[in-house]
Order: C-alpha cells, then structure tokens, then sequence
C-alpha cells in the first residue's frame, strides 16, 4: 500500500491545515508548479474534494498561491480530466 503523503499548510490567519498531496507536478513549457490536494472533505454528492495550487519555490519555504490565469485553469484542468480516465481503466 502506498504511503500517504502530507504537507502543511499555513494560512493567512496563521491556522495550520494537514492536507493529503495527490499529485505534484509541473507544466515543461510553463516551468511552472502545481500541487493537487486535498483536506478529505466530502460534498453533498459524497465526492472528496479536491484542491490546485500554484507553488511558489522561490522562498526558503513552498509557498502555495492562486490559478488566476484562464489558460493555465484550462491546461490543469484537461490534465485532471485525464488522471480521470486513467483511474477509471
């Protein structure tokens, strides 16, 4: 069974959140992080939800920020389609 990866995150108000990383990973042409998480919540469907993240690397520590790039939502989200149907096979 594979090892359950966790990381904390910090917020704004100084609360500190473990969340569990599902998938690191990084666009080669952008050169730009991502990190899919989640805080194993359920919604009102009984699905987890899930969270995207860009990754700052450029502190001493990751520091996790906002998409607000329309292209690059776009770019992450045909990427979890395809985890998608890979999971799904």
């Amino acid at each position: 069974m594979e090892e359950k990866q966790v990381m904390s995150i910090i917020a704004e108000d100084g609360s500190i959140d473990e969340v569990e990383v599902i998938l690191p990973f990084e666009f080669k042409d952008t050169k730009k992080a991502y990190v899919i998480y989640t805080k194993n919540e359920k919604d009102e469907n009984g699905n987890v939800t899930v969270y995207v993240a860009s990754v700052d690397r450029s502190k001493e520590e990751p520091v996790l920020g906002p998409i607000s790039d329309e292209e690059e939502w776009n770019k992450i989200k045909d990427l979890l389609r395809e985890i998608s149907k890979l999971e799904m096979n």
